[in-house]
């Protein structure tokens, strides 16, 4: 029997991570960012949101709005919808990922937790008086699935489907092919995943680049 899908953004975020430790590979609010990409790629696969206008500015600066307001079944999905639809005014894209990512790597852990795909451990040092939390997967199956459908668009055996086409480009810009322990050149793999990605949907590679962007910008912040 074949395994459910995932989310994109939890397959995004079992790879984020290192299986053995929990630790993340990147800067929390960097892999926040391409969460919250991951979160509208999903809603706009599914039909729920369409990006505008279709002229040539840049990705960023595409704007968001229903296409269908039918809920998802997902909290984290339907609360980026009633999000888009409740705004103000028409959400830039740029400005609704920077917001919707501020706390969404603690609700996509959570709701791992939840779906006991990650637990919650507790480890006390020093008498008790330093606490760690950390969280592992219940079964790496997960992650291994996610990376072996990387493995299989790198070597050719497969063509892409929107799902893992959209996987491709957000690990690519996330800086996360070096984690996805397959042998070749990260830099061409890099390049390889961009290509599959590049492919795709305009929204999509919008969606993409805007969170490469964030990221960018994340980084020179950081580093000031």
């Amino acid at each position: 029997m074949s395994m459910p899908r995932l989310p994109l953004r939890d397959e995004l975020f079992l790879l984020g991570h290192n299986d053995d430790t929990g630790q993340p590979h990147i800067h929390r609010q960097a892999l926040a960012l391409g969460l919250a990409g991951a979160v509208l790629i999903d809603l706009f696969l599914a039909g729920r949101i369409v990006l505008g206008p279709n002229d040539d500015r840049p990705a960023a600066d595409r704007w968001l709005r229903l296409h269908f307001d039918r809920p998802v079944g997902d909290l984290i999905a339907d609360t980026a919808l009633a999000s888009i639809s409740y705004a103000r005014t028409t959400p830039l894209v740029k400005v609704w990922l920077r917001g919707f990512a501020d706390d969404l790597y603690e609700r996509t852990r959570a709701g791992l937790v939840a779906a006991g795909i990650l637990r919650h451990i507790v480890r006390r040092r020093l008498g008790g008086i330093v606490r760690t939390d950390t969280y592992l997967a219940t079964d790496n199956k997960w992650a291994v699935v996610a990376r072996a459908r990387m493995r299989y668009l790198a070597a050719g055996r497969e063509q892409p489907d929107n799902h893992t086409a959209a996987l491709a480009g957000l690990v690519a810009v996330l800086g996360l092919t070096a984690h996805l322990y397959l042998d070749d050149d990260t830099t061409t793999l890099t390049a390889h995943l961009k290509t599959i990605a590049g492919q795709h949907h305009r929204p999509v590679r919008d969606i993409t680049a805007t969170v490469d962007a964030a990221v960018g910008d994340l980084a020179t912040a950081t580093y000031r």
